[in-house]
């Protein structure tokens, strides 16, 4: 009988670097992602989730911050013999609970597989709409204009503080004409 070792999500380190990086590689050479240096993802390791099991990182993606208003989910990637077990779903979701608990307003992402981030909640925008991404690294890109990529964005709402007790009701104004 062969033992299933559970998968777990965790916060990356740099230590975490060298087996991310692989795997964005691998990524990179099927079309899915566009190409990060080592050292871009060692400086950027604590931004990354990464999904494990055992000792293997099967999976990964970062929370990038864009603007105080926007963060992207940048470099999300799964192992091939993973896929299809819920691992990147599961790795968005969790970057989405984090972008929503550090105040995002909202998540976008720039991919090439728009169905499967629909079926997670984002919409198709016009790229215009993340200027945040467009004019920082899009414009640098040299696929800049060519990629075929959709730009998406999901809306986050406001962590609730269930402690908080508001110092007065809030007041809703209607003018009746």
């Amino acid at each position: 009988m062969t033992q299933r070792r559970s998968m777990v999500l965790r916060t990356a380190g740099p230590a975490d670097a060298k087996a991310m990086h692989a795997l964005i590689q691998t990524n990179v050479a099927e079309g899915h992602l566009l190409p990060r240096t080592l050292e871009e993802v060692r400086l950027h390791a604590s931004r990354f989730v990464v999904a494990t099991r055992g000792r293997k990182i099967v999976g990964c993606g970062e929370l990038a911050p864009l603007s105080s208003r926007l963060a992207e989910v940048r470099s999300l990637a799964v192992h091939a013999d993973a896929r299809h077990r819920g691992i990147g779903t599961q790795l968005v979701t969790e970057l989405r609970r984090r972008a929503q608990a550090a105040a995002y307003e909202q998540l976008c992402v720039m991919t090439h597989a728009p169905e499967y981030f629909a079926n997670l909640g984002f919409s198709i925008v016009p790229h215009l709409w993340v200027p945040e991404k467009v004019f920082t690294d899009c414009v640098s890109c040299p696929k800049f204009r060519t990629c075929g990529q959709f730009a998406m964005v999901v809306p986050l709402e406001s962590p609730v503080d269930h402690d908080r007790v508001p110092d007065r009701p809030a007041i809703i104004a209607l003018q009746v004409a």
